[in-house]
C-alpha cells in the first residue's frame, strides 16, 4: 500500500467524513467531532466536515479520521498469524510458546483460536495452518498539536447545555497528568436511584470502545423524550459513563502507536512504559493469564492498583458499591459478551439471573445486523485472565458484572472501518439496553 494511502476504502456518500474537506453539494455542511457519534447539535468542534443530505438523514461521522490515520512505520514489513490448535493440548502448547518468544501480545478469539503479531526481524520457522498477511506500509503519524480526539470538549459541551441530565465531574488525574472524567447521566427524579457504570477504553487501540460510550450518549439525549424504554431507564437509573479509562494510552495510540494497548507509566528499571489497566486489579492479582515482565502487554504492574487510572476507578466504584447494580466494560475484539468468572473455572452464585441477561442481550444484539455474540463466563469463553475490572467489580458486590468484546472476529481486528462503526454501535446499544431493563425487574 502506498505511504499516503487510506488503510480502508473510503465511506458511501453520507455515511461517513473524510480526513480532507469536501466540496459542498446541495445541503446543509455540518461539523461532525472526530471520534464521536454525535450530531452537530451536541458536537463543539468543526473538525470534520460533511454533508447532511435534504431528506434529513443524520449519517453519523465516528472516527472519520481512522480512515485517513497511517500506521506508525515501525510495523512496516511485519505480520500477522492466526493460528488455531484443535484440542486443549496443542492451545497450551501455544500459549508456552507464546510467551517464550515474546512476539507480542495475543489476541484470542476463544480458548481455541489465536492471532499473533510477529515482528519483521523475528523468524521462528512455524508451521501453522494459519494465514499469513502483512501489515500495512505507513508514513508517520500527524504530530501531537493535530491529535483529533477532542472527547474532552465533547463532555464540556454536553454538561453546558444539557445540565438538566449531565453532569460531569472527575475522579482523579491519570499518571500523565490528564483527568479522568465520567459523565453521570439521567434525570434528577429522585434522591436515590441505582446505577449503572460503564467504562470504555481500558485498552488503547481498541477504539471501538471510546465510540460506543459516546454513542450511548448520544442516543440517550436525543431519543428519551420519545423512546419510553430510554424514559424509563434514565428515571429510574444513573449512568455514570467513562469515554476513555485509560486516557494516556489512548492519546498514545493516536499520536505514536496505533497498536499501543497498556497505560504510560514509567518502569524504574526497564525502558517499557505501561500496565495492562485490565490486570492491575485486586483480585487474584498477577495469576494466570497474566504476566510480571514490564515489557509484556499482559503486566500486571508492580503491585495492585498502582495505576492511578486503576485506583481511582476502584475507589469511586467502592464509594458507590451500595448504588451501582450493574459495571459494563467494552472491549474489541471478539464478538462476545462475558461475564465473571475470568480468574478461575466456576459457576457465579446468581448464575441463572445473569446468564439470562447476557442470552437475551445477545439475542437483541443479533436482531439489528444478523451478527452473533458468543457468551458466558470469561474463562471457558475467552480465556483465563486474572486482575481483571469485571471479576474485581463483581467481588465488590456489584451483581450485574459485564465485559463486551465488540466487533469483530480478527478481519479487521483493532483497525475496524469507520463504516462498520455505525452498525457496531447500534447492535451493542440494543444490548446495553436490554441489560439496563433487565435490572429494573426481579430475577427470580
Amino acid at each position: 500500500m502506498p505511504a499516503d494511502a487510506a488503510p480502508y476504502p473510503s465511506a458511501p456518500a453520507g455515511e461517513g467524513c473524510s480526513w480532507r474537506t469536501p466540496a459542498a453539494p446541495r445541503g446543509r455542511r455540518l461539523p461532525a467531532l472526530p471520534g464521536s457519534c454525535l450530531p452537530p447539535a451536541l458536537s463543539p468542534s468543526p473538525l470534520c466536515a460533511r454533508t447532511m443530505p435534504p431528506r434529513g438523514l443524520l449519517p453519523l461521522c465516528l472516527l472519520c479520521l481512522q480512515a485517513a490515520l497511517p500506521l506508525l512505520a515501525r510495523y512496516r514489513g511485519d505480520k500477522v498469524i492466526r493460528v488455531v490448535p484443535e484440542s486443549e493440548r496443542e492451545t497450551q502448547i501455544l500459549k508456552a510458546a507464546l510467551n517464550r518468544l515474546k512476539v507480542g501480545s495475543c489476541t484470542t478469539g476463544g480458548p481455541v483460536a489465536a492471532q499473533q503479531h510477529l515482528p519483521h526481524r523475528q523468524r521462528y520457522g512455524h508451521r501453522c495452518a494459519s494465514t499469513t498477511e502483512h501489515v500495512p506500509k505507513s508514513a508517520a503519524l500527524p504530530p501531537a498539536s493535530k491529535h483529533p480526539v477532542h472527547i474532552q470538549d465533547w463532555m464540556h459541551h454536553l454538561n453546558k447545555t444539557h445540565s438538566d441530565l449531565v453532569h460531569m465531574f472527575s475522579i482523579g488525574k491519570s499518571y500523565e497528568g490528564r483527568p479522568l472524567f465520567v459523565l453521570k447521566l439521567g434525570k434528577r427524579s429522585r434522591p436515590y436511584k441505582k446505577a449503572v457504570w460503564i467504562d470504555c477504553g481500558i485498552h488503547a487501540r481498541e477504539w471501538i470502545g471510546p465510540a460506543f460510550c459516546q454513542w450511548f450518549v448520544k442516543e440517550a439525549l436525543q431519543t428519551h423524550q420519545t423512546d419510553p424504554a430510554m424514559r424509563k431507564m434514565l428515571t429510574q437509573l444513573y449512568f455514570y459513563i467513562m469515554p476513555v479509562f485509560n486516557v494516556d494510552g489512548y492519546h498514545f495510540s493516536w499520536t505514536n502507536d496505533r497498536f499501543w494497548r497498556k497505560t504510560r507509566s514509567k518502569n524504574t528499571r526497564f525502558r517499557c512504559h505501561g500496565v495492562d489497566a485490565n490486570r492491575n486489579w485486586k483480585v487474584k492479582w498477577c495469576d494466570e493469564g497474566a504476566s510480571f515482565h514490564p515489557c509484556d502487554d499482559t503486566y500486571c504492574g508492580p503491585f495492585p492498583e498502582s495505576e492511578p487510572e486503576v485506583k481511582a476507578v476502584a475507589h469511586f466504584l467502592r464509594q458507590h458499591r451500595k448504588q451501582i447494580k450493574a459495571y459494563l466494560s467494552f472491549h474489541a475484539y471478539a464478538q462476545m459478551l462475558l461475564y465473571p468468572y475470568s480468574y478461575k473455572y466456576a459457576t457465579i452464585p446468581n448464575f441463572s439471573c445473569v446468564e439470562s441477561a447476557a442470552y437475551n442481550a445477545v439475542n437483541a444484539l443479533q436482531s439489528a445486523y444478523g451478527i452473533r455474540y458468543r457468551y458466558g463466563p470469561a474463562s471457558s469463553t475467552l480465556y483465563v485472565s486474572s486482575g481483571s475490572s469485571m471479576d474485581w467489580a463483581y467481588k465488590n458486590g456489584i451483581p450485574y458484572a459485564f465485559a463486551f468484546e465488540l466487533r469483530d472476529t480478527g478481519h479487521f481486528g483493532f483497525l475496524l472501518p469507520e463504516t462498520l462503526i455505525k452498525p457496531t454501535c447500534t447492535e451493542t446499544m440494543l444490548a446495553v439496553k436490554n441489560i439496563t431493563l433487565h435490572l429494573l425487574k426481579k430475577c427470580r
